[in-house]
């Protein structure tokens, strides 16, 4: 028998590899990238409005003359600095707060339902005054620009033309309409729609001077103010 030696073996070997490559093993898969669990826009947001809240706490605590940015940083667990990433001072605060919490309710007196009696839509917006304003935090808005608003006219000026100017004209909208259906005997609302948010005013005032005193019905108070204006109108 003939013994392989082992340089013969190699040989065999090596000839055998050249006519059987050997492939690579794939590769395994990669698991996917988990996502942050934070978007970086949604956190922007958050602390944006973290600051709008911290400020209007502020301004209702200590009035806009008083509060610092300091104690705006302070109350929204941020940082000064980075309340300057958002707002250049303290009236671009209050321009926001005013943006975002009054001027979308305005929006809702400017388009109001087609073919509803003008009674109708006054009521409902009497219910989201009551609902939406006085008993949430910007009835204190409203009372901040009464407090402040002699002293500080810049910020009186820009609530008149966003929120209160804005309002006068889609009531008296509103009011001629009804006006030429027949549902109002006069023009007087449309020459005063201001007789319309009349007794909202006065509840504001009377919730931030007399409330603990005597507690007004406010809902009760509208609603006499309602039957009181529409009293011999049409339906």
């Amino acid at each position: 028998m003939r013994t392989t030696t082992s340089r013969g073996r190699g040989s065999a070997r090596r000839a055998f590899r050249r006519s059987h490559p050997v492939r690579p093993a794939a590769a395994e898969p990669r698991p996917p990238a988990r996502k942050r669990p934070t978007n970086r826009a949604a956190k922007s947001e958050a602390r944006r409005a973290a600051i709008v809240q911290g400020a209007l706490d502020e301004f209702s605590a200590r009035g806009f003359a008083a509060t610092r940015i300091d104690d705006v940083a302070a109350r929204a667990g941020v940082a000064k600095g980075t309340i300057y990433l958002y707002f250049d001072d303290k009236e671009a605060l209050f321009r926001e707060i005013v943006t975002t919490m009054l001027v979308p309710l305005v929006a809702t007196l400017e388009a109001p339902p087609p073919d509803v009696p003008v009674r109708a839509v006054i009521t409902r917006f009497m219910e989201l005054f009551v609902r939406e304003i006085y008993a949430t935090q910007r009835c204190n808005v409203i009372r901040l620009v009464m407090t402040e608003g002699a002293r500080f006219p810049e910020l009186a000026e820009f609530h008149y033309r966003n929120v209160v100017a804005r309002a006068i004209a889609a009531m008296r909208a509103l009011l001629t309409r009804a006006h030429e259906r027949g549902e109002l005997k006069d023009d007087r609302l449309i020459r005063f729609p201001q007789l319309i948010a009349a007794p909202a005013m006065m509840a504001i005032v009377w919730s931030g001077l007399f409330e603990r005193f005597a507690p007004l019905d406010v809902e009760a108070m509208m609603r006499a103010h309602i039957d009181t204006l529409f009293e011999g109108c049409a339906p």
